[in-house]
C-alpha cells in the first residue's frame, strides 16, 4: 500500500507518506509554497495505513484545516482517505489518497461515477493557478484506481445512512428515540452535593455517551494541571465538538459526570463553576446534561449516585441500555509513559472504575477521539465484587472461637477492619468484658478494666489496633499476672480493604468516627506481625466477611469507592 498527499491546485508531484513515519511539511521547494504565512514546519503527518487515516499536527503559527476543521498550534486532527488538508489559512489544498499494491485494469466505474474531472480551483485572489502537468498512463490508472474506490465508498456510506433514516423515521415518533418533547430551556438543579443542568434541547434516550469533563471534554489553556481563572480552558481535542455531534445524530443522549469537590471546600463558588459549564456547553454546540459531584459522599465518582441519578429520576423515565451506552474518562490507571510524550502516569482510576461499577463500556479520551489503541492500565489491589459473604470466617477454621475458661483476647488490625463488630458480635454475648480504646479515652483505663474482669474470673477482650509488640506487653503482662491465657486475634484485611471498609462506614453508618488516610497509613508503618513469642498462647487470623442488611448496602459495598 501507499500513501500520499495529491496537490489540488497541481503546484507538484504527490508527496509520499511512510507507513509509521512522521513528515514535516510547510514552506519550501517540496511544496512549491512561497507564502511567508506558512512556516517551514507547518504541520506534522504520521500515515497508519491500518486505517487508511493520517494524523495531521499543527507546528506553525497560522491554522491549518482538515476539511472544515480550524486547527490552531500543537492542535491534532485525523485527516481520512480522500478528505481535503488546507496547509495554511484556507490555502494549498491536499487531498489523502491511499492506493493499494497491485493495480486493477478496471476503470469503467469511474467512467460511469465521475466521467469529468475537476477542473483546479481558483486561488484566494480569483487566478487560476497553474495547470498540472499531464500524468503518464501509469498515474492516470492509479488515480482512476484510487477514485473508484474512494466513490464506492463514498456511495455505500450514502446508501447506508439513508437506509439507516428511513428505518429510523419509521419506527421512532417524533421528537427523538423516547417520543418525550426536548427540555424546553436551559435549567439548573440543586440537590444536596449534586448539582445538575440540563440545556436546551436535552432528549431524553436509552443510549447515553457519558463523559468526565476536565482532561477528557476541556483542558487548561495554560497548560497547567489546575485552572489559574475560570476562563482558563479550552476544548481537549478538535475532534471533540464533530464527534459529540455526531453521537447526537445517532440519538445518543451526552452527559456530563464530574466531581468538583473544590466547591464544598470553598476553592470554587458555585456560581462561577456554573457559568463556565455553560459556556463549555455552549462552545460543544451540542445539547448537554451536566452533573456536578460538589463533595465527598454517594455522587462522587466512581460511586454511582450520579449516575443512578440520571438513570432513575433525570432521562424522562426513559430506561437506560448499559450495552449501547459509554463512558469516557481520562483518569484511567495508566501507568507513567503509557503513550510517547504522556510521562505522567494518571492521577486515579475515578473514571475506569465509575463505568465498571455502571457496567459501561469504556474509553479515554485519546482511544475514543483519535482512535488510539487502547493504553495499559491497573486496577486497585483491592476489588469488593471478590468479597465472599459467605467466606470462612477465621483460621485455624478447628480453633474455639470462644473459650471455656477464662482468657484474655488482643485484637489487632487495622482500623476498619472489622474489629468492634467480629468482637461485639462473637465475644460479648458469650460474657467477655470489652475494652474499647476510643470509647475508655486511654490504654491505661483499657488495662484497668481487663484487670477488674480477670479478677472476677471472667473472660476479656482489647478491641484496639495494637499493631506492634510494645503496645500488646501491657495485656499480655496483665494476663499472665491473672493467671489465664491470653490469644491474639489478627484481623487480616488489608490497608486497602481498610480504606474502602472506611470509605463505606462513613455513607451507611452515623455516631462513628471517621478515619483519616493518614491515621491508616501510620498503622501499617508500625505493624508488626504478632508471634507466639511475645507470649501469646494462640494467634487466630480472622478474615472480614461482610454483613449486610438488604441489597441496596450490597450493591454500594460492591462499588469501587475511590480510585
Amino acid at each position: 500500500m501507499e500513501c500520499s498527499l495529491v496537490s489540488r491546485d497541481g503546484q507538484h508531484e504527490p508527496l509520499a507518506l511512510p507507513d509509521g513515519v512522521p513528515v514535516v511539511l510547510g514552506r519550501g521547494p517540496r511544496t512549491r509554497v512561497a507564502d511567508k504565512k506558512c512556516s517551514r514546519t507547518q504541520v506534522e503527518l504520521l500515515a497508519d495505513y491500518k486505517h487508511r487515516a493520517v494524523r495531521v499536527t499543527q507546528r506553525g503559527v497560522n491554522p491549518t484545516s482538515v476539511e472544515e476543521l480550524q486547527l490552531q498550534p500543537g492542535d491534532s486532527s485525523t485527516l481520512q482517505e480522500g478528505q481535503t488538508l488546507w496547509l495554511v489559512n484556507g490555502r494549498y489544498p491536499y487531498t489523502l489518497r491511499f492506493l493499494p499494491a497491485p493495480r486493477s485494469p478496471h476503470r469503467s466505474l469511474l467512467d460511469f461515477f465521475s466521467p469529468k474531472r475537476h477542473p483546479p480551483a481558483e486561488g484566494e485572489e480569483g487566478r487560476p493557478p497553474k495547470r498540472p502537468k499531464a500524468p503518464s498512463p501509469e498515474e492516470e490508472e492509479e488515480e482512476d484506481d484510487a477514485a473508484v474506490a474512494a466513490k464506492l465508498r463514498q456511495l455505500q456510506e450514502t446508501a447506508a445512512s439513508a437506509e439507516q433514516a428511513k428505518a429510523g423515521a419509521s419506527r421512532l415518533p417524533q421528537g427523538g428515540s423516547s417520543g418525550l418533547p426536548p427540555h424546553p430551556r436551559d435549567s439548573w438543579e440543586e440537590h444536596g452535593k449534586l448539582l445538575v443542568f440540563t440545556k436546551e434541547g436535552v432528549m431524553p434516550s436509552a443510549k447515553v455517551a457519558g463523559f468526565d469533563l476536565d482532561g477528557t471534554v476541556i483542558t487548561t489553556k495554560s497548560g497547567k494541571v489546575f485552572p489559574t481563572s475560570p476562563d482558563d480552558w479550552r476544548i481537549l481535542y478538535p475532534e471533540v465538538p464533530r464527534k459529540l455531534k455526531q453521537l447526537q445524530n445517532e440519538g445518543y443522549k451526552i452527559v456530563v459526570f464530574t466531581n468538583q469537590l473544590g466547591i464544598s471546600r470553598g476553592r470554587v463558588r458555585p456560581e462561577v463553576f456554573k457559568a463556565k459549564a455553560e459556556a463549555v456547553v455552549e462552545r460543544l454546540g451540542v445539547p448537554v446534561q451536566v452533573f456536578v459531584a460538589t463533595g465527598t459522599g454517594i455522587y462522587r465518582k466512581p460511586l454511582l449516585g450520579m449516575w443512578e441519578y440520571l438513570c432513575e429520576k433525570a432521562n424522562g423515565a426513559v430506561s437506560v441500555a448499559l450495552p449501547r451506552s459509554l463512558y469516557v474518562g481520562d483518569a484511567a490507571g495508566r501507568p507513567p509513559n503509557w503513550a510517547p510524550g504522556h510521562k505522567k502516569k494518571d492521577f486515579s482510576c475515578s473514571d475506569r472504575l465509575f463505568a465498571l461499577n455502571a457496567g459501561l463500556p469504556f474509553y479515554t479520551p485519546e482511544e475514543f477521539f483519535l482512535g488510539w489503541a487502547p493504553a495499559p492500565y491497573q486496577l486497585p489491589p483491592f476489588d469488593p465484587r471478590e468479597l465472599d459473604p459467605q467466606g470462612r470466617l477465621y483460621d485455624p477454621p478447628d480453633a474455639p472461637l470462644v473459650s471455656p475458661t477464662p482468657e484474655l483476647v488482643v485484637a489487632v488490625g487495622f482500623p476498619a477492619a472489622g474489629k468492634s463488630t467480629f468482637l461485639k458480635s462473637q465475644l460479648v454475648p458469650a460474657g467477655y468484658a470489652y475494652a474499647n480504646r476510643d470509647t475508655l479515652g486511654s490504654w491505661q483505663k483499657c488495662v484497668a478494666v481487663v484487670a477488674v474482669a480477670l479478677r472476677e474470673g471472667k473472660s476479656a477482650a482489647v478491641d484496639n489496633t495494637n499493631p506492634d509488640p510494645e503496645s500488646r506487653r501491657r495485656y499480655i503482662e496483665c494476663a499472665q499476672d491473672a493467671g489465664v491465657p491470653c490469644r491474639c486475634f489478627l484481623f487480616t484485611a488489608t490497608l486497602e480493604q481498610a480504606k474502602h471498609n472506611n470509605r463505606f462506614r462513613d455513607l451507611t453508618a452515623t455516631g462513628h468516627v471517621s478515619v483519616t488516610d493518614i491515621v491508616l497509613n501510620s498503622y501499617k508503618s508500625k505493624f508488626v506481625e504478632p508471634s507466639l513469642s511475645e507470649g501469646f498462647a494462640q494467634i487466630l487470623r480472622v478474615h472480614f466477611v461482610p454483613r449486610f442488611t438488604d441489597a441496596h448496602q450490597e450493591a454500594l459495598y460492591r462499588q469501587f469507592s475511590e480510585g
